[in-house]
């Protein structure tokens, strides 16, 4: 076996700040910048190993800056991230087939990274003086943005690798480097008309996201992916603008708070529930630009409800 060695602004209350995103599907998320009292991006790394995985040894671990050290080198078509603690380390490589670059989606069929073949991908987990020599995994890229010289300034990607044999335990990891949540999860109850009776989670490497101000101080996200389009409007009671930190209850009153949320085709008049703003971002000019929601909506006159989750940039 081989070794191997723009600017932030408070909302309104208890609110956070804006990070400056690009809007509408497609739009990347933004690169971070650095100020005080700002979202938090994540740098990280975690594992998960079943017993007989040779890398991990059956074992799981979680590192974060500043009580790890993780570098990013490489560009977009290979990424390499270190991790380092006092007496432990761990080497990724997550590399795009020959000739392309990654962009956020799902890869299978990869290879190890220094010697893939074809149009395969590439993955190469190793640690504590442990690495693979046949490689077998797939991977997904949830966000990958670079700045003008190429240079990887946010990534956020997670992997399955198995050793030498493809019916091997598998090893199972997740990257992050100064990433931000990017994701909605719907819950829907047996008996809901609008979703289903279904739960679903979208993410960066399946789904395309958008946050946009919507009329009456509101906000609206939609989300397209995995054969589903859903839109999602929250809206304070009239003559209020959204406020981070706070529970609005909607009844239905004419005024009031308002939750509608639709999608496939199908929509709910009437709807009553709630929804809790947790953190909310917008630009100095008033532009939104980061949301962190929970919220429950049931259908006028019915009981079976939908419950979900928004992270756009917070």
């Amino acid at each position: 076996m081989r070794k191997r060695i723009q600017r932030w602004r408070r909302s309104v209350g208890s609110a956070a700040v804006v990070l400056c995103t690009a809007a509408g599907f497609g739009g990347a998320l933004a690169t971070p910048a650095t100020a005080a009292g700002g979202p938090a991006p994540v740098t990280s790394y975690t594992y998960t190993s079943v017993a007989g995985d040779y890398i991990g040894q059956g074992h799981a671990g979680t590192y974060r800056e500043p009580a790890a050290k993780l570098t990013l080198s490489g560009d977009a078509g290979q990424v390499r991230v270190r991790v380092t603690t006092g007496d432990e380390w761990w080497d990724v490589e997550i590399a795009a087939p020959k000739g392309e670059q990654l962009r956020p989606g799902v890869y299978r069929g990869a290879e190890r990274a220094s010697f893939r073949t074809g149009r395969s991908p590439g993955l190469d987990v190793g640690g504590n003086g442990r690495g693979c020599n046949e490689l077998y995994g797939q991977f997904t890229v949830n966000q990958i943005a670079t700045d003008a010289a190429g240079k990887v300034t946010l990534f956020d990607a997670a992997y399955t690798q198995k050793c030498e044999s493809e019916t091997a335990q598998p090893l199972k990891g997740t990257v992050k480097y100064r990433a931000l949540p990017l994701s909605y999860a719907y819950k829907s109850e047996a008996g809901d008309y609008v979703g289903q009776g279904k739960s679903v989670t979208h993410t960066g490497a399946t789904s395309l996201f958008r946050l946009t101000d919507s009329y009456a101080g509101g906000v609206t996200f939609g989300v397209e992916g995995k054969r589903e389009y859903w839109t999602a409007e929250f809206r304070p009671p009239v003559g209020e603008r959204l406020t981070a930190g706070r529970t609005y209850q909607v009844t239905g009153a004419k005024g009031g708070a308002t939750l509608e949320v639709y999608g496939n085709g199908r929509s709910c008049g009437n709807a009553t529930g709630e929804f809790t703003v947790d953190r909310l971002y917008f630009t100095d000019e008033g532009k939104v630009t980061g949301l962190a929601l929970r919220y429950r909506q049931v259908c006028g006159g019915g009981t079976a409800g939908m419950s979900g989750t928004v992270h756009y940039a917070a």
